[in-house]
C-alpha cells in the first residue's frame, strides 16, 4: 500500500473515530436528571450532581446510568461514605493509596461536596477511558482494575493481594468461598439490579 493511500486511510480512521466520539458525547448529554438511575437516593445538590454525573459520563463516553448504579453499590450515594476494611472512602470507595495516587487524601475527599467529589471520579476513571463496554467493565474498574478483560474464571488476586483476603475482605461477593473470580464479581455487580438490566447494558 502507498503511503500516500496508507496516511489518508490512517486519518479517515481518525475522524471517523472522532465523530463516533462526538455522537455519543451528545447522546449521553442529552440524558435527564430525573430520569437518572437512583437520583432519588441523592439527598443534597441532586440537580448540580446530576448534571455533573451526566457530564462526565459524556466525557468518558459511557452511559450515566453506569456510573450511578457504580456509586450506588459501592457508597448508595453518600460521599462520605467510609468502610472501617481498609479505609475506603467516598462516591466509588477511593482507597487510601488511591486518593494519594489521585493528587488528594481521604479526610479531604470527605470534606469535599458530593459535586466536588465527582472530580475525583472522574479523574479516577479517565485513564482507562474507551475500554468501559458496559456496567461491569466499569464497576469492576473500581473494585479491582487488574480484572478489566480477563475471563470469567480469572480469579481475583495480585502479588500483593492474595484471593483469600480479598474474598474475606468482601464476603457480600464471595459467599463464602475463599476467593473471588471475575465470573462472581459480575453476579454480584448484578445483584439486586435485575429491572434495571437494559439500562445496564
Amino acid at each position: 500500500m502507498k503511503k500516500g493511500v496508507l496516511f489518508s486511510l490512517i486519518f479517515f480512521i481518525c475522524g471517523l473515530s472522532g465523530i463516533i466520539a462526538l455522537v455519543i458525547n451528545n447522546f449521553f448529554r442529552k440524558v435527564e436528571v430525573k430520569n437518572l438511575l437512583f437520583i432519588d437516593k441523592v439527598n443534597l445538590n441532586r440537580e448540580d450532581f446530576g448534571r455533573k454525573v451526566i457530564d462526565i459520563s459524556a466525557k468518558l463516553g459511557i452511559s450515566p446510568n453506569w456510573l450511578m448504579a457504580v456509586m450506588y453499590k459501592e457508597s448508595g450515594l453518600k460521599h462520605t461514605a467510609k468502610n472501617s476494611w481498609g479505609g475506603a472512602v467516598g462516591l466509588i470507595q477511593f482507597m487510601p493509596s488511591t486518593a494519594v495516587g489521585l493528587g488528594t487524601n481521604s479526610d479531604k475527599l470527605l470534606s469535599m461536596t458530593n459535586v466536588q467529589q465527582l472530580d475525583y471520579v472522574f479523574k479516577y476513571f479517565e485513564p482507562k477511558k474507551g475500554k468501559y463496554k458496559n456496567y461491569v467493565d466499569l464497576y469492576l474498574a473500581t473494585f479491582f482494575p487488574l480484572a478489566v478483560g480477563k475471563s470469567l474464571d480469572w480469579v481475583i488476586e495480585s502479588k500483593t493481594l492474595s484471593a483469600e483476603l480479598i474474598a474475606r475482605q468482601n464476603p457480600a461477593t464471595s459467599r463464602g468461598s475463599n476467593k473471588i473470580t471475575v465470573r462472581m464479581f459480575h453476579e454480584y455487580a448484578l445483584r439486586g439490579l435485575d429491572k434495571y438490566v437494559s439500562l445496564l447494558v
